[in-house]
């Protein structure tokens, strides 16, 4: 029994579920929205460190053994994504409670929040194919509920668009899902890493891969149906714009990495060139969009579809040190790209406009929050020592290294292009002198989302900027240790039969004879007859 891998799951539930107890206490409901992410954050830190100790870990619910239950597994990437989801959970409650108003809040603000959380970390954590599903779409019911919390007309556009294409993702992935058990007979995603190289359709099952990609490929908002994002993101509430650009995209790239590095790896072959491809017009696509855009959170919602391009770049190169440089990327994004959104909710609340051109003056009336956005900007944008140097640094140097040199050509050149947007960004909000034509004070009077009046709070929409800022300078400073992290990652992706291993335990050895054709496993010599396949 190993109580760490279930708690990230159970506890925003158990959290969710007692802030509907007090449905109308709403000083309740704020104080557990931070302690309960404090405790995710406290139980998330105990599995990474329990993972960076044995590799793995894993429960198997009800003592149903493996493959027949539900198994609950955590590798090092697992771990990772666990607990960067934890650290944004935490500083999404803590910048609620300044930037939530109280009919949000009557409407259930908090427990889908709670339950969001639930989705992300359940998806992260299952090793079974068809809860993988199940948890999308607990994400895509929380997620839907908040994007649509206050009823204005541009948050209805936006979640018709977005709920429309991330279902068409949910029935592409199901019927995958389905084909699948129907070709394998078994859910557990190690089991049908073992079956599928005896899998007797080949045609079949690089149908099934294109069928997972493309799911997975809308959910994670790549090219070319990635429009439901930008036409999405920046309506909500500031703090659950956030909270989606920080965990949601991410989750569907996560699910790329973890079922073509263990479940299909066979296929990367015929789908490497796609990938590539792929990975490189979500690279354009958004950072040209972003170049054209004005409002301020446009803009980082598509570079949201431009920084994803990366981490799918990292897939499609396809080598441990690449793969390293993806997750590196995504842990990254995670960071900067919350901590974006939040200084684009405080420069709301001084300002009272999105719009750049209506912006200006800010390096001087509030320099700490310049020099938040400085670090987290040029960090996007891959300036050293920020974190996403070296993120796109590793990926870069995995592309040359396999002489894919026109899709690494687009990534730096993508690079600069982010750069351009930020520096856009930075001279028209921060740097050039408040535009005449905004009458709104320096210290405007604050509301919530709802157009409520709030209590002056901005030090707790300061305090989780601040910390993000100094987090993403952290993994810069601290880019060896970090990367040490990333390479076991690469390195356990690159060699799924210790993820196999572990879920199956002494019977894959067992079940990887008795899969094996007639005669196979006397052809082999004694000392590999307990090998798995892979």
């Amino acid at each position: 029994m190993r109580p760490e891998v279930a708690l990230p799951v159970l506890l925003p539930l158990l959290t969710g579920a007692v802030s509907l107890l007090f449905w109308r206490a709403r000083p309740m409901q704020r104080f557990l929205a931070v302690a309960g992410n404090v405790a995710l954050l406290m139980v998330s830190l105990w599995l990474f460190v329990s993972t960076l100790s044995d590799g793995y870990v894993t429960m198997q619910m009800g003592s149903w053994p493996a493959p027949f239950g539900i198994t609950l597994i955590a590798d090092l990437l697992s771990a990772v994504m666990v607990l960067m989801t934890a650290l944004i959970g935490l500083a999404m409650g803590v910048y609620s409670l300044a930037t939530t108003g109280r009919g949000h809040e009557k409407f259930g603000y908090y427990p889908l929040m709670h339950l969001l959380l639930a989705g992300v970390m359940g998806a992260f954590l299952t090793g079974d194919i068809f809860n993988l599903y199940v948890w999308f779409e607990v994400m895509l019911v929380a997620s839907f509920a908040l994007l649509i919390l206050g009823g204005e007309r541009a948050q209805m556009e936006g979640a018709i668009k977005y709920v429309t294409l991330n279902l068409l993702a949910s029935v592409i992935f199901l019927t995958a899902v389905g084909l699948l058990y129907g070709m394998v007979g078994t859910l557990n995603m190690a089991d049908i890493a073992l079956r599928m190289d005896e899998a007797e359709h080949t045609g079949m099952v690089e149908v099934l891969a294109v069928m997972f990609m493309v799911a997975f490929g809308i959910k994670a908002a790549a090219f070319p149906l990635f429009f439901w994002l930008p036409a999405s993101y920046h309506t909500p509430p500031v703090a659950v714009s956030a909270l989606f650009a920080g965990l949601l995209t991410k989750v569907g790239v996560y699910a790329m990495f973890r079922v073509f590095t263990l479940m299909f790896d066979q296929t990367m072959g015929y789908l490497q060139e796609i990938m590539l491809w792929g990975a490189a017009f979500t690279m354009v696509t958004g950072v040209l969009g972003a170049a054209a855009q004005h409002e301020f959170r446009r803009i980082l919602s598509f570079h949201i579809v431009s920084q994803i391009g990366y981490m799918i770049l990292g897939l499609a190169l396809y080598t441990p040190l690449a793969i390293a440089g993806g997750v590196f990327a995504i842990v990254h994004n995670m960071v900067v790209k919350t901590n974006l959104f939040l200084i684009s909710g405080i420069t709301h609340r001084l300002q009272g406009t999105y719009q750049l051109k209506k912006m200006g003056g800010l390096y001087r009336d509030r320099p700490w929050l310049a020099v938040a956005f400085f670090l987290s900007a040029f960090s996007l944008a891959g300036i050293p020592p920020l974190s996403g140097f070296f993120a796109k640094f590793v990926i870069v140097r995995a592309g040359l290294e396999i002489e894919a040199y026109v899709v690494t050509g687009i990534a730096l050149a993508v690079g600069l292009m982010t750069l351009y947007s930020m520096v856009k960004i930075w001279n028209e909000v921060f740097w050039k002198s408040l535009p005449e034509d905004n009458d709104v004070p320096a210290t405007a009077t604050p509301t919530g989302d709802d157009g409520r009046l709030l209590k002056p709070s901005l030090w707790m929409m300061y305090s989780p900027v601040m910390v993000l800022a100094l987090f993403s300078l952290l993994i810069g400073v601290l880019a060896e240790p970090i990367m040490w992290v990333m390479m076991g990652i690469g390195d356990q992706l690159f060699e799924p039969s210790g993820y196999i291993e572990a879920v199956l335990g002494a019977s894959a050895s067992a079940d990887d004879v008795l899969l094996q054709p007639t005669g196979a496993a006397e052809d082999q010599p004694e000392a590999d007859a307990g090998e798995t396949a892979r």
